[in-house]
């Protein structure tokens, strides 16, 4: 907590010198002016920043997660008070990133180039779609939904081949006992005629043997 105290006692002359000296005079402005100038002429740029943002078209409900996200990574903790700056200095109509790193150099340091030039990609897209949403972030999205509906269904062919290996098995299980109905009949019919023929009074042309004294005679 200290620590962003003192980045911002450092950094708040620069950005906010005429709000926090109401006094200000003249001559002090044109010392600001000067400075700010010399910072601009002494630093590097990203060449995305040569390109003013009209804020007007960005959409900075999704910009400002990013941010809080990006910052948090390069400081390794979330400073609160540098997020929030940021989006002030991203509160206008019209944004300039030059300036606008030039005032958060004293919190960032050697990120700052890295994230203004992040950011610049990401505005300069922004301000260019209809929904004021980087490209970047509508491409990513669309990405996300393609493999939630690849593992949909994948999810749903996976069911579709276990209910249908569950259906062959049962189908399968009921052929089976279907069979061993069939075999069990077969093997009925196959034994009536045999006991038809030993239990028949008849020879093996089907005639009646003759009778003799009331008792049939043997076939020769």
């Amino acid at each position: 907590m200290s620590g962003g105290f003192f980045r911002v006692s450092i950094a708040a002359p620069l950005s906010l010198q005429s709000t926090i000296s109401p006094g200000t005079s003249a001559d002090q402005d044109t010392r600001f002016s000067n400075k700010q100038a010399k910072l601009m002429k002494s630093q590097k740029f990203a060449p995305e920043l040569e390109h003013l943002v009209d804020m007007t078209k960005v959409n900075m409900e999704v910009i400002k997660p990013w941010v809080t996200r990006r910052v948090t990574e390069f400081l390794g903790f979330e400073d609160e008070v540098l997020i929030n700056f940021i989006h002030s200095l991203l509160d206008a109509k019209e944004v300039n990133g030059k300036e606008v790193q030039i005032q958060i150099t004293g919190f960032m340091e050697k990120n700052t180039g890295k994230f203004m030039k992040e950011l610049w990609t990401l505005l300069l897209s922004a301000q260019k779609n209809a929904s004021g949403v980087p490209q970047q972030f509508l491409d990513a999205k669309e990405e996300e939904l393609l493999k939630k509906k690849a593992e949909n269904d994948r999810i749903t062919s996976e069911i579709q081949r276990k209910k249908d290996k569950e259906g062959r098995e049962i189908l399968e299980e009921r052929f089976k006992k279907l069979d061993g109905g069939f075999d069990s009949k077969d093997n009925d019919t196959a034994s009536a005629p045999n006991s038809k023929s030993k239990d028949s009074g008849y020879d093996r042309d089907g005639k009646e043997p003759e009778k003799r004294n009331g008792v049939r005679s043997r076939s020769r």
